[in-house]
């Protein structure tokens, strides 16, 4: 389930002294990930989890020959990014990433933006903005 608010929502819950969080996913070719994960660095993106993934969009697959016998990879390799960042820093994430990761080709990949709940360090117990 997804939650969306509105900009109201935001600003009252802000007001509240709330911090909007979010979570950033971002699945990309293989290829890319070195350079988007330089780029991220140089915006002070620090934090990034990074899983080997398979799987298919529009692309469907491709099909490729082995000793004169055609196959059909229908799960292709790609890599996916969680991130957790400040609302207020959600679009320069969002913008370094596309930039980066973009060919132009099908097969780039998706963004995905979800709100978070909560976040909590488990070293100090810290909650919130400060756990970020």
């Amino acid at each position: 389930m997804t939650l969306v608010y509105t900009k109201r929502q935001v600003t009252e819950f802000n007001k509240l002294g709330g911090i909007i969080v979010k979570e950033i996913t971002a699945i990309i070719r293989p290829d890319k990930l070195e350079e988007v994960k330089n780029a991220l660095a140089e915006i002070q993106c620090k934090g990034v989890t990074v899983t080997e993934v398979k799987g298919r969009g529009r692309q469907l697959g491709v099909t490729e020959s082995y000793r004169g016998r055609d196959y059909k990879v229908d799960l292709l390799p790609k890599t996916r990014l969680e991130i957790i960042v400040n609302d207020k820093d959600a679009d320069d994430v969002i913008d370094t990433i596309v930039k980066t990761a973009q060919t132009g080709d099908i097969g780039d990949g998706k963004i995905f933006i979800s709100p978070v709940d909560d976040v909590v360090r488990i070293r100090t117990g810290e909650r919130g903005e400060k756990a970020v």
